[in-house]
């Protein structure tokens, strides 16, 4: 435990000996988680190196269902051909994404481990916990000029800490950007994800090319006008699926719904407050053919990672117990989802059926 002021030192210290000796004419790639605070810290990095005179930079944001260990996540990022790799807001585990790539991560979820030519900067064990795109912009401000992109680790922050984030990022920001801009584009930019697309890469590029964020709330770009449309979806699938009711095994109150939209953490956060003495799992069965996404919440004295932890279920090429101690998520084939089910203590009449 300690500070961001405690750490901050020994963090930039690690950056900066990450960045000295890089080719700068050798191909670099960033990959970022796909909501607000990743997509956030992925433009933000992008925009660091591409400044610093890197160029040869890819950036790719995860897709639907993915994360940096999916087949997919990896192929694609193995296509780029990188000589280094920056991971922004997916984790890291003892698991390289690109065997034999210097890789640098840059998160705020509790790490599983870090692999051989990995290098971790992680504020998981900060008091209060920066979210990533706050640590990316503090790093990044060391070697080059971004001060320019505060207003895009503001949104991040307010994406994932809210409106009374213990940073002073996000009163700094109100001030300078109006907080009618800054919410409302927290809010876009988050939408593409949520959109049955999962199409955050339009958010990505939303960012990367605006000043301000009010760009993105009046529709300057093609780009921002397309989340306009995606907010839409995701609305009217939030209002659907926030009409299902829980059924209950024990200490789990189980939640399902069935939304191509990635809607299902939204209706997790409103049962969390509602019930909170349980462990709140949300399942949308629509969300990926053939596969169960579900969101995990809880407001109890529970840690949900070593919860799902200590369920041994096979996940195939899905996955399960990454992100915080009270918040996680999985992505799991239908038979492993209800071998699960089967193990919180849920009979058959709750299974997906299969096919």
């Amino acid at each position: 435990m300690g500070s961001p002021e405690e750490h901050l030192p020994e963090a930039m210290a690690t950056f900066r000996k990450f960045m000295e000796g890089l080719d700068r004419k050798a191909p670099t790639t960033v990959l970022c988680h796909s909501d607000a605070d990743g997509v956030a810290a992925g433009a933000i990095m992008y925009r660091a190196l591409e400044r610093l005179g890197f160029e040869r930079l890819a950036i790719l944001v995860t897709g639907k269902g993915e994360n940096a260990y999916t087949p997919k996540t990896k192929r694609l990022v193995a296509e780029t051909t990188p000589t280094t790799l920056f991971v922004l807001d997916l984790g890291c585990k003892e698991e390289p994404v690109v065997s034999g790539v210097p890789t640098l991560f840059v998160d705020h979820h509790r790490p599983l481990g870090v692999p051989p030519e990995g290098v971790l900067i992680s504020s998981y064990t900060w008091e209060p916990i920066p979210n990533s795109s706050l640590l990316v912009w503090w790093l990044c401000g060391e070697v080059a000029d971004v001060e320019d992109m505060d207003w895009v680790a503001a949104i991040g922050t307010l994406s994932d800490l809210g409106d009374k984030a213990p940073f002073d990022i996000v009163p700094a920001a109100k001030k300078k950007y109006k907080a009618k801009w800054l919410k409302e584009a927290t809010t876009l930019v988050n939408a593409a994800r949520r959109s049955s697309s999962g199409d955050a890469e339009t958010a990505l590029w939303a960012i990367l090319k605006a000043s301000h964020p009010r760009e993105i709330v009046e529709g300057a770009t093609e780009e921002a006008r397309r989340l306009w449309e995606y907010r839409a979806e995701a609305k009217a699938a939030f209002a659907e699926a926030k009409r299902a009711s829980p059924k209950f095994s024990g200490q789990v109150a189980l939640v399902r719904i069935k939304s191509p939209c990635y809607v299902h953490p939204l209706v997790a956060q409103i049962w969390r407050t509602r019930l909170p003495k349980y462990i709140v799992i949300v399942a949308n069965e629509g969300y990926i053919p053939g596969y169960v996404a579900f969101s995990v919440r809880t407001s109890a004295d529970v840690n949900v990672l070593d919860f799902l932890g200590g369920i041994q279920v096979d996940v195939a090429e899905g996955y399960m117990g990454y992100g915080h101690d009270q918040a996680s998520s999985g992505v799991i084939p239908v038979a492993s989802w209800n071998e699960l089910l089967r193990r919180l203590g849920f009979g058959e009449e709750f299974f997906v059926k299969e096919g």
